[in-house]
């Protein structure tokens, strides 16, 4: 803190915790390694998924989602 009472170093809030700019990388990359840890399957069925939500949230039918 500052001697105007204030924090200068940026903070993210993501839920109920509250992060630091390095943090936030940090838990950002080793969440990368773990989905780069994921059998192929499982990879596949989230890219689906992810087409479901394209399609349905994102508002555009013609979206292609795989049938898997």
């Amino acid at each position: 803190m500052t001697s105007t009472g204030y924090n200068t170093r940026p903070q993210i809030l993501l839920g109920d915790r509250v992060f630091t700019r390095e943090e936030w990388f940090q838990e950002a990359e080793q969440a990368r390694r773990e989905r780069a840890q994921l059998p192929f399957e499982e990879k596949i069925r989230i890219l689906v998924e992810l087409q479901r939500l394209a399609r349905d949230w994102g508002g555009h039918p013609d979206i292609i989602v795989w049938q898997i």
